[in-house]
């Protein structure tokens, strides 16, 4: 087959929607028999798009194409007059992968991710600018796209019934973690610890800062606990809403390379991921995947994920998240190397090659649709 890919989420480092573009496309790559058409929309970030390009494998079969657009200006044409075949600028293939945030028009079969519905379930959330153009997008992609990808069972559910897509037409695709992920040296971890002047035992929090991370009801759990040598990391970019406000023993790191990140998972006391709502929650794996345990929320996609490998609290109660903060603290070597094992076992089953021929799957069922 010859695939469209639209890769312009790759731009937006440290998010979800970035990680699974980038890791997906490059285990379709790996994929023989198949050629690739990747294309990309930035005005004031080509310099990001060509530098994922270059990072391809040369001998790969594909070829790319960017335009140096707004993407407000693209949003417009696309999720809102809905004009402008996308075959017209690239070439045409057989299948068309289309984005998180835009909604090329298309003569083309088409198969649309949807990683989540945060924009219906908590829009108070979000600003208005995403949920408008979210919303727009997901209009024709109900109408046009012949399959739909859900990261898990609980999107799955929500776009059946918020969406009102037949089950058929969608099909549950797991994302895998990065092969970066594995339990760091001894010595790589002291190292990346002095970098960042981060001192164990810690916590550690990942994620862009938003409301539905719900880092303010961590920072609310945390300074209840007990044990005060403990501190909090938080790693990831600022995204909107209300930042969270520092209190002792809470550093604040933003973005971290993806090189640091894996060593910072394996530092840690515990992951903590209590998320009001999540499409997938990749973190939780890329965190079993470095031995660290993991305290997450008990709702949706993380539940799902986490298989009782993790603790799982009320993620709307200070308390509950505590309680769960605290048990990390309590757990006896026998326990915690017990939790530790089960974690890998559990994240090893997770793999991007695994995404990539299950996508494949999916995209040959929706040519012969």
């Amino acid at each position: 087959m010859k695939i469209g890919i639209d890769i312009s989420q790759v731009v937006y480092r440290g998010t979800g929607v970035a990680s699974y573009t980038e890791n997906l496309v490059k285990a379709m790559l790996r994929q023989k028999g198949h050629e690739f058409v990747l294309f990309g929309t930035s005005f004031g970030r080509q310099k990001e798009l060509w530098s994922f390009i270059h990072s391809l494998p040369t001998d790969s079969s594909f070829r790319a194409k960017t335009f140096s657009v707004p993407i407000s200006l693209v949003s417009f044409f696309w999720n809102q007059l809905h004009i402008g075949r996308i075959e017209r600028f690239t070439g045409s293939f057989d299948i068309l992968h289309t984005s998180d945030w835009v909604e090329p028009p298309s003569k083309i079969p088409k198969v649309t991710t949807i990683h989540d519905l945060m924009i219906y379930k908590f829009p108070e959330h979000l600003p208005e600018e995403i949920i408008e153009t979210q919303r727009r997008k997901l209009a024709w992609v109900s109408r046009e796209s012949k399959l739909i990808i859900a990261d898990s069972k609980s999107t799955k559910s929500d776009i059946v019934r918020l969406l009102n897509i037949p089950a058929e037409k969608i099909h549950v695709v797991y994302l895998g973690v990065d092969d970066a992920y594995f339990p760091q040296s001894r010595n790589r971890v002291t190292a990346v610890l002095h970098k960042y002047r981060v001192q164990q035992p810690y916590f550690l929090c990942v994620g862009t800062r938003e409301p539905r991370k719900n880092l303010q009801r961590v920072l609310s759990a945390f300074s209840g606990i007990a044990q005060k040598n403990m501190s909090l990391v938080i790693v990831g970019n600022f995204g909107w809403g209300e930042d969270v406000a520092i209190i002792p023993s809470v550093k604040v790191l933003g973005f971290v390379p993806k090189t640091d990140l894996p060593v910072l998972y394996t530092g840690a006391t515990a992951f903590v991921y209590p998320s009001l709502y999540e499409g997938f929650g990749l973190p939780v794996l890329e965190a079993l995947s470095c031995g660290t345990p993991v305290v997450t929320s008990n709702r949706g996609s993380l539940g799902e994920i986490a298989e009782g490998i993790a603790i799982e609290v009320n993620p709307e109660n200070s308390s509950d998240i505590r309680r769960g903060l605290e048990s990390m603290i309590l757990l006896t070597p026998a326990k915690r190397k017990a939790l530790v094992q089960k974690g890998l076992q559990h994240a090893a089953q997770f793999t991007w090659e695994k995404t990539a021929r299950n996508t494949i799957e999916v995209y040959k069922k929706a040519v012969s649709l």
